[in-house]
């Protein structure tokens, strides 16, 4: 499945490992984040644990830890490989859209707590105004998100030409 090969497979190294440092240093753990752009760095956005693991020369078990952390954060699938009992893991072609489409039900599940984190702080104090916050801005990035996916949507079209019906979500 991968297509590294074809390209200058030292700088595709050099490539994953500096964007990679660059998600580690934003908060992402480094496994996580090497595996995450070496599956942005293929063409067919997928490769299973033991390509990942020859590719970045570690062991499947950080492949697994690694993929399982991603699935949770919605940035990559896994799927079973077509006749084999082996796992796929594939990135999101609009992994960006799926990542906050997918945020926005995250924020959807917090109301509830929060809600009731307010009314146990007390609104007027200074916990319960914090959490006020924080409900009123997830709130908002909820109402919103829909007309700035819209908007990404255009933007995206506009430059790169409309995706096939087919790969939209």
């Amino acid at each position: 499945m991968t297509d590294v090969g074809e390209r200058d497979e030292q700088a595709v190294l050099r490539f994953i490992e500096r964007f990679g440092a660059v998600f580690a240093e934003s908060g992402m753990p480094r496994m996580p984040s090497r595996v995450f752009v070496a599956l942005l760095a293929t063409d067919s956005g997928e490769m299973t644990a033991a390509e990942l693991a020859d590719l970045l020369r570690v062991s499947p078990a950080a492949i697994s830890g690694a993929v399982r952390y991603l699935a949770q954060m919605n940035l990559v699938s896994r799927e079973r490989e077509t006749g084999s009992r082996r796992d796929l893991y594939r990135v999101f072609d609009d992994v960006w859209y799926e990542a906050l489409f997918r945020r926005d039900e995250m924020f959807r599940r917090w109301s509830g707590p929060l809600k009731e984190g307010i009314g146990v702080l007390g609104p007027a104090t200074p916990a319960g105004k914090r959490i006020s916050e924080t409900l009123m801005f997830f709130e908002f990035v909820h109402a919103e998100l829909p007309n700035l996916l819209k908007h990404w949507r255009s933007y995206r079209d506009e430059r790169l030409g409309a995706p096939d019906s087919a790969d939209r979500p």
